[in-house]
């Protein structure tokens, strides 16, 4: 018999559903406001990466699903892109999976909803074939970055800027 912990788990992540939207958005103005914060220069304050519409065809689109973690109502999230490459001139046949986006909710964080989706979404990328899990995260953002070390993430590539513009 499983664990009360380990079966509530498994219970509250799940794909999400057009109703969840609004919930979504709003975390999304929470991702959104940690960018601007970090990189003004970059990220626009009180806007969010995707509008209804666009969230409503990720849900729908099978290669970019959308996990939510619900618990009463959604308090994290986790966009997903499956990526495959096939006969490419540089690089190897494979499937991946790519985290675009996870977030949880600022007034539930440290209750283990991220590593509840972390581990949901790499369930789901063995179950679909996926030989790795990818995703980005801006430098400066420690507490992302130290959360997924501990997922046992590792650094694959880095990216590189210089400004030519005074701030």
């Amino acid at each position: 018999m499983k664990s009360q912990e380990s079966t509530h788990i498994s219970h509250s992540v799940r794909r999400a559903k057009t109703a969840d939207i609004p919930a979504i958005i709003d975390l999304l103005h929470q991702v959104n406001m940690v960018h601007h914060h970090l990189r003004p220069d970059l990220f626009k304050p009180h806007t969010t990466k995707y509008d209804e519409q666009e969230i409503a065809a990720l849900i729908a689109d099978e290669l970019t699903p959308v996990f939510v973690y619900d618990e009463g109502g959604v308090l994290g999230y986790a966009f997903c892109q499956v990526h495959e490459v096939r006969s490419d001139r540089l690089l190897q046949d494979g499937k991946t999976l790519y985290i675009d986006d996870i977030c949880v909710d600022e007034s539930a964080r440290g209750r283990h909803i991220g590593k509840a989706l972390f581990d949901f979404v790499s369930e789901y990328a063995r179950s679909a074939g996926c030989t790795s899990i990818t995703l980005n995260v801006w430098a400066g953002n420690d507490a992302a970055m130290f959360f997924y070390q501990r997922m046992g993430m590792q650094v694959q590539k880095t990216g590189m800027e210089m400004s030519l513009c005074r701030v």
